[in-house]
């Protein structure tokens, strides 16, 4: 029973996890992660992508968490608020209402997911805004509010790709908070990796199209599931693969 409970919780935490990821391997994110890092750091780009002092690499570092604790503060905010705007739902709206919610959120999904692959256009999506500021002469305070504005800003890319784990996130308000956390480590993670081997992200930016169709084929089968309630028949079948699976070592 334990594990009945557990896995769709599993299977979106995995799912917020990778969304987190591919917002940065997008291309509105990815190309301009050094100009990024040089912005909040005060380092020029060719230092970035050079040798790295070890001075070099501590600013970097102290930055990008001060940079990505602004981040969070607002990506978490935001499941914060999508958590209990499901909870006023799960009150108010229940039984086959509650089911049209739940519906509706899926079709949410499919649409960002077919926006993030690239097969439709939706100009409001497309719109940033960012805060202009030098943090590089307001040290890590200043990294800290280009975080923030950062993530208000929503790029054309995270916007539709984060919107889909806060629909998520207010068809199970339980869990919501769990979903955002781990959509940001999923971002947090690659950052931080990225900054230290900022090479590889050319080699990474050559297949950026193919990981974000890829992306959004996950969104959109994520949207699915919870348009046709297939969530309980996936964690059966999960169950039954694990059983087996259990069943055949001990046997």
């Amino acid at each position: 029973m334990e594990l009945t409970a557990t896995t769709p919780l599993l299977l979106g935490l995995l799912l917020s996890l990778g969304a987190g990821a591919l917002s940065f391997l997008s291309p509105c994110v990815l190309p301009i992660f050094p100009a990024y890092l040089s912005y909040i750091t005060g380092v020029s780009v060719k230092e970035i992508q050079g040798d790295q002092t070890p001075q070099i690499r501590k600013k970097i570092l102290t930055n990008s968490v001060f940079f990505l604790l602004g981040v969070s503060l607002v990506f978490i905010s935001l499941g914060f608020a999508a958590s209990l705007l499901g909870d006023v739902i799960g009150q108010l709206l229940e039984g086959s209402i509650g089911k049209l919610i739940q519906r509706l959120a899926g079709i949410l999904l499919i649409v960002m997911g077919l926006f993030v692959g690239g097969w439709i256009q939706i100009k409001f999506l497309m719109q940033e805004k960012r805060m202009q500021m030098n943090p590089s002469k307001s040290g890590y305070l200043g990294s800290f509010f280009v975080g923030l504005g950062f993530a208000a800003g929503w790029t054309p890319c995270i916007g539709p790709i984060f919107g889909g784990i806060l629909f998520l996130a207010a068809t199970n308000p339980t869990y919501s908070i769990l979903y955002t956390v781990f959509y940001v480590i999923g971002f947090a993670l690659p950052f931080l990796v990225f900054s230290f081997f900022i090479g590889s992200t050319r080699a990474i930016l050559k297949h950026s199209g193919t990981i974000m169709k890829v992306g959004g084929v996950i969104m959109i089968l994520m949207g699915l599931v919870l348009f046709f309630g297939w969530m309980p028949r996936i964690t059966e079948f999960l169950l039954d693969l694990v059983e087996d699976t259990w069943m055949s070592k001990l046997g």
